[in-house]
């Protein structure tokens, strides 16, 4: 009987340096069999809902998350099924029309802000990490990268993590630290940790004899 696919979850505030872990992790297994599930493409849809009830989306908080899909979507890969991940329009603050096929792989790397936060989501990992960096590190990447990518002023950054992002950050992401098995200082800057991670997951493998 084949073994399940090992899944690998990443949580942290944002602009906390999770992408860099996940990349580091996910070249590192590059020529083995691997995905990444963004917990981002799992917002709820909020078509039947006004446009101006769409703006006022806290996308930092859980509810806003469609945990029930995803969840379904990770039990599908679990059993090698493969899933129509869902594409979520920022422009119009409800998920697209479009969906991208993803098929099963062995490692799941499940990243996101807050995919700790949800005990049925931490039951199916097989590792917690959760990357921890200093919030003036975490403002300045997300401001950086919220005006060079995203055309946004100074000023609204600055607003939008104060009133949004830093309370809820507090309230509900910090505080899943205590689910992680490791906790990653400083992002995808700190190579030793990655290592010993990357270490765990091979042993994982190996034991699933997926190595």
């Amino acid at each position: 009987m084949r073994s399940k696919p090992a899944v690998i979850g990443v949580a942290g505030g944002s602009g906390s340096g999770k992408t860099s872990v996940t990349n580091a992790i996910y070249d590192h297994f590059k020529g083995h069999s691997i995905l990444v599930l963004e917990q981002d493409y799992y917002y709820k849809d909020q078509s039947s809902l006004p446009f101006e009830e769409r703006l006022k989306t806290n996308y930092d908080h859980p509810l806003a998350f469609d945990n029930n899909l995803l969840i379904e979507h990770i039990e599908k890969l679990l059993n090698y099924q493969s899933i129509e991940k869902p594409v979520y329009d920022y422009t119009l603050h409800t998920r697209s029309n479009k969906t991208i096929i993803v098929e099963p792989k062995d490692v799941i790397i499940l990243e996101g802000i807050l995919v700790l936060e949800d005990e049925r989501l931490r039951n199916l990992m097989d590792i917690k990490l959760y990357v921890d960096t200093d919030a003036d590190l975490r403002i300045m990447r997300r401001m950086l990268r919220d005006i060079e990518d995203r055309g946004r002023t100074m000023h609204s950054v600055i607003e939008q993590y104060t009133n949004v992002v830093r309370p809820m950050h507090n309230q509900f992401i910090e505080p899943t630290k205590r689910y992680a098995d490791v906790i990653i200082p400083e992002g995808g800057q700190n190579h030793v940790a990655i290592d010993l991670v990357v270490t765990k997951i091979q042993t994982i493998l190996e034991q699933k004899s997926f190595l």
